[in-house]
């Protein structure tokens, strides 16, 4: 339930604190006091659009803070939370908006959030009618929800939801491939030459990731050679060359050492450098027999530089990517020569999808026709309370000529406020007072079902009777019993049938400014307020008025 709304600074309202009653809730003033200005906080509160005109005249911004004392929030908390928004604490859930001349900010549970998610989530925390709402009766999309809602068929309706959109994806894959270009022979040839390019190249990753190397090798086989040879034997070879110098040293170093034994720590090394000498002449010997040069092998190596060039010209800046293009020319061919059996498999795919598809419509089909009559007879007992005494109403259930994202049917509320006259359609009654009454019949047929904390009635009382007013103030009671109910009404019959009764009234500050004032009026108050509905005055006015306090 609503149980806490400050409105600051919204058109006559200066400053409004109002902490309403469970139950049902009667707001009652004269023309122009303010009593939209409520509905309109709430609004704004639920995320409708603000406009900076709504910003009391000399201020420069507007709020309005809504508190809800909720039951069950795991639902909720668990949207919080995927918002990054804090969860509700002690079932209690906090919505802050203020709109400046440039803009607007929302929060909830003091984090800022989107005004989207704040329309999401009001969405199912107030229920509001208005005289203008009504008409949204006579959608045949909004009467099947409706029906739905009775039906409880939440689980099936989910089911379908499934099958339906599987059914719908694989149709679409199915006609994709159907309805695309069939390749034509020149373009089979085309894919045929390509793949047949690079296969027959044979090219390997660990070929080309040393072909650079070996053809700069043999390229340059004969300055290699003019250069290793003559260090080979500057290492071992005549008089004068490393190796023979090392002998020499190390010759010479053991005469130290047997003259003096303190060298031989330091002249250890020497035969170690003659080891490393021996095997650097080792490796450039055999470096130097690698550089013959073969002119049929340097001749091979350029070839497949020259292929492997050409092929990244054609189909990619490396070898990788040349792979790539391989198998995307391999998989296109395999599409095109496999393209019936996909077909086919997708047809089947399609066909399968639309079976479960059918069979989770026929079960939500039953749930809807077993829930029609029951509604039907619902809906009558209300409405008979409401002056439709000998009325009809059918929800007349019919197939569509192809499965919808509803379902398999359509439905259409008939209704015939008088006997002898035929059913019409909703969309077809002129009378906004019949429709108000409609809309609270269904309402109250499905109170048990309906689990919107708040429900809100603007005026839907317009245009009907004193004695259908009342008829009217009696379902919005019995609604109170499972609901919080406001109800903003200009009769005096539904006023004095609410648990609480709330007076807006327009006055003027010591500054000359006018101002909206809301307060709970009882005992006299109250009887005031309803003999000045009455629109007449003494002591039979008042007589009348404790009249209409005696339920």
């Amino acid at each position: 339930m609503l149980s806490l709304l400050k409105i600051r600074n919204l058109a006559l309202v200066d400053e409004l604190t109002w902490e309403p009653h469970a139950g049902f809730l009667g707001i009652t003033g004269e023309t122009g006091a303010g009593k939209s200005v409520i509905m309109g906080g709430i609004s704004l509160a639920l995320g409708e659009r603000a406009d900076k005109s709504l910003i009391r005249s000399g201020e420069t911004q507007c709020s309005i803070e809504a508190m809800f004392q909720l039951g069950d929030t795991n639902a909720l908390n668990t949207l919080l939370e995927e918002s990054g928004v804090p969860p509700c604490e002690d079932g209690l859930l906090i919505i802050r908006r203020v709109v400046t001349a440039t803009g607007n900010r929302q929060f909830i549970n003091s984090s800022p959030v989107t005004l989207q998610l704040l329309k999401r989530i009001g969405a199912g925390l107030v229920d509001m009618h208005h005289p203008e709402e009504h008409r949204s009766l006579t959608s045949q999309e909004r009467q099947l929800c409706l029906l739905d809602a009775f039906a409880e068929d939440a689980p099936a309706l989910a089911t379908y939801h499934t099958a339906y959109r599987a059914w719908l994806d694989a149709r679409q894959a199915y006609r994709t491939l159907l309805e695309s270009e069939m390749a034509n022979e020149r373009e089979l040839d085309f894919l045929q030459h390509q793949a047949d390019e690079i296969e027959s190249a044979h090219f390997t990753a660990e070929e080309v990731e040393g072909l650079e190397a070996r053809w700069q090798r043999a390229r340059n086989a004969s300055r290699l050679r003019d250069t290793a040879l003559p260090m080979a034997h500057m290492v071992d070879g005549e008089e004068g060359s490393l190796l023979s110098t090392l002998h020499q040293l190390v010759r010479s170093g053991r005469d130290l050492e047997r003259l003096d034994a303190t060298c031989a720590p330091w002249l250890e090394s020497l035969e170690s450098l003659i080891d490393t000498a021996e095997e650097l002449s080792s490796n450039l010997q055999d470096y130097v027999e690698t550089l013959e040069c073969d002119p049929a092998e340097l001749a091979e190596l350029e070839n497949r530089i020259a292929l492997l060039d050409n092929l990244k010209r054609k189909y990619g800046a490396d070898f990788e990517a040349i792979t790539e293009h391989l198998e995307h020319c391999r998989a296109k061919l395999d599409a095109i020569g496999n393209r019936e059996q996909k077909l086919e498999e997708l047809q089947a795919e399609e066909e399968n999808c639309r079976r479960k598809m059918l069979q989770a419509g026929k079960t939500l089909s039953a749930a809807r026709a077993a829930a029609a009559p029951r509604l039907e007879e619902n809906f009558l007992t209300h409405a008979r309370h409401l002056g439709f005494r000998q009325s009809l109403f059918t929800a007349q259930l019919s197939p569509l000529p192809e499965p919808g994202p509803q379902g398999l049917e359509e439905v259409d509320f008939l209704f015939g406020p008088n006997p002898g006259e035929p059913q019409k359609a909703l969309r077809l009654i002129a009378s906004s007072g019949e429709l108000a009454r409609v809309m609270l019949a269904l309402k109250s047929a499905l109170a048990r079902q309906d689990d919107t904390p708040l429900l809100i009635f603007d005026e839907i009382d317009a245009n009907v009777g004193g004695e259908i007013a009342r008829a009217v103030g009696m379902k919005m009671r019995e609604l109170g019993r499972d609901h919080q109910v406001i109800a903003i009404t200009h009769f005096p019959q539904v006023a004095a049938l609410a648990d609480h009764h709330y007076l807006i009234s327009k006055g003027q500050t010591a500054e000359g400014r006018t101002v909206s004032r809301l307060e709970e009026v009882d005992a006299d108050a109250r009887i005031a307020e309803l003999v000045r509905m009455l629109g007449t005055s003494g002591p039979a006015a008042e007589a009348h008025a404790r009249g209409l306090l005696i339920h």
